[in-house]
């Protein structure tokens, strides 16, 4: 291999690993918002994990985060607890760098 074949190599490599990365962070964040969600829903336990793993299947739906934050808003709303979707997006925010920590950490 030339020395361009393995630079070209090495870029590749570190795309890979930053979408990993990135992806992992992301489900992280949607698990973790999903976990604050059920709490404010009355869940514990099993029942919150189940919820949180809702959450993350959800945010497949579209490729931003207004998929979890509609989802949260909707389930919220019809619980009747009263969480505006600036306030969930807020909670989103911290819980990215949360994520991101966790995940790097590992």
């Amino acid at each position: 291999m030339t020395t361009f074949d393995d630079r070209e190599q090495a870029f590749e490599n570190k795309f890979k690993h930053d979408q990993d990365l990135r992806f992992r962070i992301l489900a992280r964040r949607a698990k973790l918002i999903g976990l604050w969600a059920a709490g404010h829903l009355g869940m514990a336990g099993a029942e919150a994990e189940a919820y949180a793993r809702q959450v993350v299947d959800a945010d497949f739906e579209e490729p931003s985060h207004r998929d979890i934050l509609a989802h949260l808003h909707k389930d919220l709303s019809a619980r009747g607890v009263d969480i505006s979707e600036h306030r969930i997006q807020k909670e989103m925010e911290h819980l990215l760098e949360v994520a991101r920590e966790q995940v790097t950490s590992e």
